[in-house]
């Protein structure tokens, strides 16, 4: 009889994840990512038999399933203004207020296997389509809403990078109590 896992998965991915978010793919050593689970070398590789690559994998699926939580609101609430808001208060929530690292930046840096950029890659995508999607629920017209999907974006995204970069997490929480105008603006 197998001996159960001693820690469940989505746990685990829970405390990997960080090690991504700080140090990116290529600077996650096999090691920092058993110091952080707390499993030994030979545990990781058991769980995730494809190493490193793997287990990126694996925390980028985490995260994929976290941001369809995060932008549920913006997508299903009929106030696209209210949903929009609960979305940038998860964002803020799952972000550490802007003091964390965005995992699909670090994830894409230099090192990192096509599979896990393109996963990455997927996700910003999905995240932008979301954006776009409120933002014409609220009235934008398509090429508008792409706009300011991706003006959002990359306004949460560089606060991030400059939250990390300056140890300022200010322009973050502007970035997202922005969202709701960006994406929902008054109509006239």
């Amino acid at each position: 009889m197998a001996r159960p896992p001693s820690i469940d998965e989505a746990q685990l991915l829970d405390l990997l994840m960080p090690v991504f978010r700080e140090k990116g793919f290529e600077g996650a050593l096999i090691g920092d990512l058993s110091a952080a689970s707390g499993l030994q070398r030979a545990s990781l590789y058991h769980r995730f038999p494809a190493g490193k690559e793997g287990i990126a994998e694996a925390v980028l699926t985490k995260v994929g399933d976290r941001f369809l939580w995060i932008l549920e609101p913006m997508r299903t609430d009929s106030d696209v203004s209210r949903g929009t808001e609960e979305t940038a208060r998860r964002l803020s929530d799952f972000y550490g207020a802007g003091a964390l690292s965005c995992v699909l930046d670090t994830m894409t840096l230099a090192g990192a296997p096509e599979k896990v950029r393109e996963h990455a890659r997927s996700l910003a995508m999905t995240w932008i389509e979301a954006m776009a999607e409120a933002a014409q629920r609220a009235g934008c017209r398509p090429e508008d809403a792409q706009r300011a999907a991706k003006n959002a974006f990359l306004r949460i995204e560089g606060a991030l990078v400059l939250a990390r970069v300056l140890g300022d997490t200010e322009p973050f929480a502007q970035a997202v109590a922005l969202l709701p105008r960006l994406l929902a603006p008054e109509q006239d």
